[in-house]
């Protein structure tokens, strides 16, 4: 499960990508705040393909083909949250349910495996369950790591035996 500690300490490209799509990811989205992680993307290029938690690639679609696109949706989500009461803090909740222990890095290309796994509690007594993945694909830039596109909403246990 995940932790609000980098694992990364030793690895400075992987401590980057961890804190961009981590902790910044993570902090701008309870704020609604995407000036925090707009500069953490390649815009000319950048797409987004939506699994809609299928584990059939036939099903998934490009619904994010332009930044703004994802933009878009990421706030219309980050203010659903934020209008969402819960139980127990939620940066909290978020950090123990993010996994990003997988990291592959081939030159100045990378992909990231973030994982969630968890719950939140709701402060109206449910629960919200967090199960998907996502895989970001990054480039190293002179400005350091960027995200070019990413799969996401993909199931969890994607190809892994129940």
């Amino acid at each position: 499960m995940g932790s609000m500690t980098n694992p990364f300490a030793d690895d400075a490209d992987r401590r980057a990508i961890w804190t961009m799509l981590v902790e910044r990811d993570i902090d701008a989205f309870l704020g609604q705040d995407w000036g925090m992680v707009e500069g953490d993307f390649i815009a000319a290029g950048f797409s987004g393909i939506h699994a809609h938690f299928e584990a059939n690639p036939d099903r998934w679609t490009m619904a994010f083909p332009t930044l703004e696109a994802y933009r878009d949706e990421w706030l219309r989500q980050a203010a659903a949250t934020a209008a969402t009461g819960y139980a127990e803090p939620l940066r909290d909740a978020l950090f123990r349910a993010t996994d990003l222990s997988e990291i592959e890095i081939n030159g100045a290309r990378a992909i990231a495996h973030k994982k969630f796994d968890g719950t939140v509690a709701r402060a109206d007594g449910g629960i919200d369950r967090l199960d998907w993945q996502t895989l970001y694909f990054c480039a190293k830039t002179a400005a350091g790591w960027k995200i070019t596109g990413f799969v996401g909403y993909m199931p969890r246990r994607l190809g892994a035996p129940a």
